[in-house]
């Protein structure tokens, strides 16, 4: 018990430690910029699962599942390539005829520890990130600039947001219903450059720290059919000071409130399927739901910002034990585009557009202790084409993104 014990702080500090690493690994996430599945298992199956817990990741999308898990403990990490840019007509202020971002591989660790207390409650651990909006624009010719250059006037231009959560859980069953509730601790990372024509200077890395609470039910109505409902509230964070200027209510970026719904159904003894469906309310953080054409200046309560709605998520998955040793997974999800046609031109730096996401995973029990987990995904092109409101009459922006991703993971039970 007590080198159970030791294992299990262990992995709590090293997974603190991926945490940190999170923060120094900038991505642009796919719904909008949540992850669509924070877990291995979870990516491999369209990030759905909300009613079917199975392994300590788990408990990042419903805190209820970890109860009878066993104890066990998971490591994991995603390589994340995004490639995203835009293209622009017409005569206009940002930099024709298109720019692609740099910067397009990322890597994003994720780790979680599960404890049975008793037969009827656990406790559990879990670090992860929301990858966060990333990109990199060279600094370009641009006419536009009066001598200047830059698609913004400001030179080499983009934004670095990211976000690590760390994440204490405590659940309990009673009967066929599990209950989980999990304080949840955030910390974000920012940085803006080349933004100088908006009147926002370079001030490097600012961060931000707060939290909000997790929580979820799982039901299971009968044997093989089990019901699950969780989520998040907004977490609230302390303020960009660096960017007051920037983010509407002088720096505020708080992290949106979401919540998740969904069944999964056992077709046969080795055949689990899942439906989740999530709604995700930025327009609960006037930084990111205020709309950008809103009369400057940048910064004031009812200040410019991305233009950015809730989103619907629709998530379906698939798993298969095809034998003793290998268990195979698909799944696919659907997200609304966060981004209005009237806010192309500053969602350049944030082109969070994509909604098809199409994905596959596998594990492979090693022993009875130990399995090896992957997944890949693959998010086809996805374009949203708006005016450029500082150009001429008829001229357009087009953003547009498609990503590759693929996982790998380590679980050990004890």
């Amino acid at each position: 018990m007590k080198r159970h014990l030791t294992t299990g702080i262990a992995g709590a500090v090293m997974g603190i430690i991926l945490a940190l690493g999170a923060t120094v690994s900038p991505a642009l996430a796919t719904d909008g910029y949540f992850q669509v599945g924070f877990g291995i298992r979870q990516s491999g199956m369209g990030g759905a699962g909300v009613a079917d817990s199975t392994d300590a990741m788990a408990q990042t999308l419903n805190p209820a599942g970890i109860v009878g898990l066993g104890d066990q403990w998971q490591i994991g990490a995603a390589a994340f390539m995004p490639y995203r840019g835009y293209e622009a007509t017409g005569a206009g202020f940002v930099a024709r005829p298109g720019v692609e971002s740099d910067g397009n591989f990322f890597v994003m660790p994720n780790f979680a520890i599960v404890r049975q207390i008793d037969a009827q409650s656990a406790w559990g651990i879990s670090v992860y990130g929301n990858g966060g909006m990333n990109t990199t624009y060279p600094d370009v010719a641009n006419p536009a600039c009066g001598g200047g250059s830059g698609i913004f006037c400001g030179g080499a231009a983009g934004v670095d947001l990211m976000q690590a959560f760390v994440s204490v859980d405590y659940a309990r069953q009673m009967g066929s219903l599990k209950i989980g509730i999990a304080p949840t601790m955030a910390v974000q990372r920012f940085m803006a450059k080349g933004l100088t024509g908006f009147g926002v200077p370079e001030n490097g890395y600012d961060y931000s720290v707060g939290g909000g609470l997790r929580a979820g039910i799982e039901w299971e109505a009968m044997t093989g059919l089990r019901f699950g409902v969780s989520g998040q509230t907004k977490m609230y964070m302390t303020r960009f000071d660096k960017y007051s200027g920037l983010f509407a209510e002088q720096g505020k970026f708080d992290i949106p409130a979401a919540v998740t719904a969904g069944v999964a159904f056992d077709a046969t003894p080795d055949l689990t399927l899942t439906l989740d469906y999530q709604r995700i309310f930025y327009s609960g953080v006037p930084s990111i739901a205020n709309s950008s054409t809103l009369p400057p200046p940048f910064g004031a309560d009812n200040g410019p910002g991305f233009g950015w709605h809730d989103v619907n998520v629709f998530k379906i998955g698939a798993e298969w034990q095809a034998n003793d040793i290998w268990t195979l997974r698909a799944g696919y999800a659907y997200s609304d585009n966060p981004i209005k046609s009237t806010d192309v031109m500053l969602n350049i730096l944030a082109p969070g557009v994509t909604q098809h996401h199409i994905t596959a995973g596998a594990s492979y029990k090693m022993s009875e202790r130990n399995t090896v987990d992957f997944f890949t995904m693959y998010v086809p092109e996805t374009k949203v084409t708006g005016p450029d409101v500082m150009g001429g009459a008829g001229s357009q922006i087009t953003l547009n993104m498609h990503q590759f991703l693929a996982g790998f993971g380590f679980t050990r039970n004890f």
